[in-house]
């Protein structure tokens, strides 16, 4: 009786044995197949941060431009702006000067009438009606008067 229980515990420890190394072989082969799953996780995760950050390059490549073109069109906005601004100033001042002479003009026109000599005075604009004041047709006198403009107006088109 004792060989056999012998055997049968010797047996049983071979059968641990061989199951020890099947659980072992299992295990080592579930571990291999983590890490090469780790692996491969680990490199489509590279892959994908690649890609972002590919794609955050070709953005600001694209923002870069963008902001050139801005920067263009600002600055010719501002040119233009500049320009436009300076010849408004020079319509301000011709248009103050033409008010003075007009107001000049009108003061010696009313002077004229009020001494009761626009009935001698022929004007080459009696013919448009009114009689008094410059911008209603009537002269009332052959006197000229110089307008000032600026010279890089005449003939600015």
């Amino acid at each position: 009786m004792a060989s056999s229980s012998g055997n049968s515990w010797g047996s049983g420890t071979f059968r641990n044995s061989g199951l020890e190394e099947d659980l072992k072989s299992l295990l080592d082969q579930r571990k291999r197949k983590r890490m090469e799953s780790n692996r491969e996780s680990a490199r489509r995760s590279r892959i994908r941060k690649q890609k972002h950050l590919d794609d955050l390059k070709e953005q600001v490549v694209q923002l870069q431009n963008e902001n050139a073109q801005f920067l263009r069109s600002i600055s010719l906005t501002m040119r233009n702006y500049a320009e436009i601004e300076a010849e408004s100033s020079i319509l301000r001042s011709q248009m103050t000067e033409l008010t003075q002479t007009l107001q000049y003009l009108n003061g010696i026109l009313d002077s004229v009438n009020y001494n009761g000599a626009s009935s001698t005075v022929s004007s080459p604009f009696q013919h448009l009606g009114g009689g008094g004041g410059f911008c209603n047709g009537g002269w009332g006198s052959n006197q000229q008067f110089p307008i000032m403009a600026a010279a890089e107006m005449m003939f600015d088109y």
